[in-house]
């Protein structure tokens, strides 16, 4: 588990799971446990994720439906996402927390501007971000459809194949904010669960709460 260093004047804390954490959307069990070493609720805020661009603001937790990505301003309700090579982003704002789903396709659909967009529109500004464990430039492997829509964060997988900058694409999204991010390859890199590199179902967590 990694937990972010981002600054909030609201308190609250951010946190990556990782593959040690066990499968914390499939394994009730598993969730329980982590949301106690963190100190928290595991009565988590969750989507059903479809790769969108939708923000929600929510209140309660449970399934908040078909969107990828949500805040809230409650005080002491975690949100997550899950993810096993797409990017799990935070963003915080004094009095607010949000958290977005962002893979190739939520970036390109522009997701996390989204998010931003939806806190300041519910009264919220933004001032830091952080950007949890994904697919790194090194092994993002695409096509010319996909990196067509990455123009000026496209790259060169580490057998020079074309990649996008998935990390440096979300960051375009977080213009003015104070941005942290884990820089970690999900699928190189041990200790991560990545379905392009075995197929796995198993989902590591970004949580955020007030």
């Amino acid at each position: 588990m990694i937990l972010a260093p981002v600054p909030t004047r609201s308190g609250g804390g951010v946190a990556f799971s990782d593959a040690s954490d066990g499968d914390v959307r499939g394994d009730e069990g598993r969730r329980t446990d982590l949301a106690r070493r963190l100190g928290i609720s595991d009565r988590w805020a969750t989507l059903t994720q479809v790769h969108g661009s939708n923000a929600v603001e929510v209140d309660r937790p449970g399934d908040q439906g078909e969107a990828d990505a949500m805040f809230t301003s409650v005080t002491g309700l975690p949100l997550a996402i899950f993810t096993a090579d797409c990017a799990g982003v935070v963003v915080q704002a004094p009095g607010a927390v949000g958290v977005a789903h962002a893979g190739w396709r939520g970036a390109a659909n522009r997701v996390v501007e989204a998010l931003v967009t939806g806190m300041r529109g519910a009264g919220f500004e933004p001032a830091s971000a952080a950007i949890g464990p994904a697919l790194g430039p090194c092994c993002l492997e695409v096509g010319p459809e996909v990196s067509a829509r990455f123009d000026g964060f496209t790259a060169r997988t580490s057998w020079d194949s074309e990649s996008i900058d998935l990390e440096r694409a979300i960051t375009s999204q977080l213009v003015g904010l104070n941005v942290w991010a884990a820089k970690r390859c999900t699928l190189h890199e041990p200790g991560w669960f990545s379905h392009r590199r075995d197929g796995t179902l198993a989902r590591m967590a970004t949580i955020a709460w007030l």
